[in-house]
């Protein structure tokens, strides 16, 4: 299967579109709720928001650690080689810590200060993902 993805000319590119496909689904969904949190579209209710952005984005978490997965099966050595490969690593271990963080502490609920910093925080984080990701292939 991995030899089929490293010689079909096509396969690969649709690999990497889909990964981009489950990037945008969470951070879009993720960008979304921090909006409605930081009073953008007040007459949606943030309870019903977040159940909606937040299964879309963790969909699109799906979607992008299957594609991302596949791609790593076909140059593990490089891969693990690549400072921006173990930098992305890091942040995506960093993100999900503060995504069990805001929601172990109920900050969904509470929306205070430091939950608006938490959501910052994960958008920066996964920012920084995308962009390590893109620096991978340079």
């Amino acid at each position: 299967m991995f030899e089929a993805l490293r010689s079909t000319p096509w396969a690969y590119p649709a690999l990497e579109a889909v990964h981009i496909v489950g990037i945008a689904l969470l951070i879009g969904n993720l960008v979304a709720l921090e909006a409605r949190v930081f009073g953008r579209a007040a007459v949606l209710p943030v309870q019903g928001l977040a159940r909606l952005s937040l299964s879309i984005a963790l969909s699109g978490f799906a979607l992008a650690a299957a594609s991302g997965s596949l791609m790593f099966a076909t140059q593990p050595q490089d891969l693990l080689a690549n400072r921006a490969f173990q930098i992305k690593m890091g942040l995506l271990v960093l993100a999900g810590c503060n995504a069990l963080w805001f929601h172990g502490r109920g900050s969904l609920a509470k929306l205070d200060l430091l939950a608006r910093v938490q959501m910052l925080s994960s958008t920066a984080i996964w920012l920084a993902v995308v962009f390590c990701g893109r620096w991978i292939a340079y």
